[in-house]
């Protein structure tokens, strides 16, 4: 009877122990395993650059810089309000920036053009052009590095390239201070640094003479021949402001 009684007597102590086991409070680190992990918080994005521009003839390197430059058959420097870019006849050109068209057309100087309009009272001049795209014309809208028109060699040019300008209203600006650069707003936009211009005067050499040039200046420049084997003239061209939206340009503008 005594063996019974003790074995029942164990019995019922692990009946007990068993049930505070399952009745004890969990441990602080269960708790916290069995709690959902914390959602990551979210990044604050930054708002878009406000002003992008995007080069016009991608992988392309300018070779005639904004500034004083003086060509072969001028007698001194002028302001050459754009850039330069080298590249095959035919070869795309992108619109730096989006935009609409405010006209396009044909100088004898500055060739077929296409100007566009931009936000912030800018704009940019696509110059020396075998022609525009198909559907570029006053008044169209013009995405973020679409095809505006195609390099040629129209107008007063010494060859295939793109003369390209910044404007801010009236007033010419570097291109080199904008291109392949983004701004977050408009004052961040190099304004002022853009608008200056060195006292240095870039002398260019060219291949050729542009037709035009080299007909008028028969019997009313002084040529003389360097030691290089390129021709050297002075002729008195004037310097004026890029086309006008709403005039066609005039034949006394000097743009290459």
């Amino acid at each position: 009877m005594l063996g019974v009684a003790a074995m029942a007597g164990a019995l019922n102590g692990a009946v007990v122990l068993g049930q505070w086991v399952a009745d004890a409070p969990a441990s602080p680190a269960s708790v916290t395993a069995a709690q959902p992990a914390p959602e990551p918080e979210s990044e604050v994005q930054s708002p878009p650059p406000a002003f992008v521009f995007d080069a016009p003839l991608p992988g392309r390197v300018i070779n005639s810089p904004f500034g004083l430059r003086q060509m072969p058959w001028e007698e001194s420097g002028r302001l050459h309000q754009g850039v330069d870019i080298a590249a095959p006849a035919g070869a795309a050109v992108k619109v730096a920036a989006p935009g609409v068209v405010k006209s396009t057309g044909v100088s004898p100087t500055y060739g077929r053009y296409v100007l566009v309009m931009h936000k912030g009272g800018l704009s940019t001049m696509y110059a020396h052009l075998a022609r525009p795209a198909r559907g570029v014309k006053r008044g169209a809208y013009l995405r973020q590095g679409e095809t505006v028109a195609f390099v040629g060699n129209s107008g007063r040019s010494s060859g295939s390239h793109l003369h390209f300008e910044i404007r801010k209203g009236d007033k010419p600006l570097n291109p080199s201070f904008f291109l392949g650069r983004t701004f977050a707003e408009a004052d961040d936009l190099p304004l002022r640094a853009a608008s200056r211009v060195s006292k240095k005067v870039h002398k260019a050499t060219v291949s050729r003479w542009p037709p035009g040039v080299a007909k008028s200046a028969k019997g009313h420049v002084q040529v003389a021949r360097l030691k290089n084997g390129r021709v050297k003239a002075t002729l008195t061209v004037a310097a004026v402001p890029a086309p006008a939206a709403s005039t066609t340009p005039t034949t006394t503008e000097a743009a290459i």
